[in-house]
């Protein structure tokens, strides 16, 4: 592998690993809020606090001027057909595991969304034709073996809303391989505000149905927080996948997992067990696997 290719497969995977961070951190603002809130009418909050701060980010980098000459600024990317069916699968992608979460225990919804990096290193060899040893294969299988370690979802959790969730994971890979066929001159920004938007309508028109209550200042605080935290997620989720080889970047999802006993630790005091223990040797070591893949693979 040439060096090039090498500096992206790093880059990518630093820009996995802090999407996943940022996202374990909005996931734990949202549940808390979720206690007192209905679901469609705290999505639609922060995902309008997330467009707003992203389309601050797109203005403060220059994006949404027009060039020199030209009454079209970038925002016109916005319409084209691969950022606008990336939005859609984000905003589906979203709705679907949300969905499954608030039926069904966290840890069997974590084990399940975890199922992506599979996914995505079938697909990125069906449809990109990337080359994937043997080895990447195995430490892939061993990474999520860990994750179900680490998790350890009870047998009786596994129902029709586990399908959901794993569709969720399906059309979030889906999603995650359209990036790759958006043009490169697209700013990665626009790209994240498009999702952010997409996500913010779907429930909207939830709401609708559910109805709307009053929301205090401490539910708006965490809901603005969560926001900044997807925000950086969002971006970040489009980096990495512009970035190097999927199949090398796509198991570093399991950092979510790391990320969440970290914040568990930090704010509840939550200590993994053993069998956890284990788990987490198993997904650092296929994790460590992947970066050597990234030097000789």
């Amino acid at each position: 592998m040439n060096t090039a290719r090498t500096a992206a497969n790093r880059r990518g995977i630093v820009a996995m690993s802090l999407c996943m961070a940022s996202f374990v951190a909005n996931d734990a603002m949202v549940k808390y809020v979720s206690q007192s809130l209905p679901a469609a009418q705290l999505i639609f909050i922060r995902g309008v606090f997330a467009t707003v701060f992203l389309l601050a980010l797109a203005h403060a980098m220059g994006v949404l001027r027009s060039p020199s000459g030209s009454e079209r600024g970038a925002w016109h990317s916005l319409l084209h057909r691969p950022v606008l069916l990336r939005s859609v699968l984000d905003a589906l992608g979203t709705v679907s595991y949300l969905a499954a979460l608030f039926h069904m225990p966290l840890g069997n919804a974590a084990a399940i969304n975890m199922a992506a990096p599979l996914f995505l290193t079938v697909i990125a060899v069906v449809v990109l034709h990337e080359r994937v040893s043997a080895g990447r294969w195995m430490a892939t299988v061993v990474g999520f073996g860990g994750v179900l370690l680490v998790v350890q979802p009870a047998a009786d959790g596994f129902s029709a809303w586990a399908l959901l969730c794993l569709l969720g994971a399906l059309i979030n890979s889906s999603r995650d391989l359209m990036t790759r066929s958006i043009h490169s001159r697209v700013p990665s920004v626009l790209i994240t505000v498009a999702a952010a938007s997409a996500t913010a309508l779907l429930a909207g028109a939830a709401c609708a149905t559910q109805g709307w209550q009053p929301v205090t200042l401490q539910q708006l605080g965490m809901l603005v927080g969560a926001s900044l935290f997807l925000s950086a997620g969002y971006y970040l989720a489009v980096v990495c996948m512009r970035e190097g080889d999927v199949s090398v970047i796509a198991p570093f999802r399991y950092t979510a997992l790391l990320s969440a006993l970290l914040l568990g630790w930090a704010v509840w005091g939550e200590v993994p067990n053993t069998i956890a223990t284990c788990g987490i040797v198993l997904m650092v070591g296929a994790g460590l696997y992947m970066v050597r893949g990234t030097r000789v693979g």
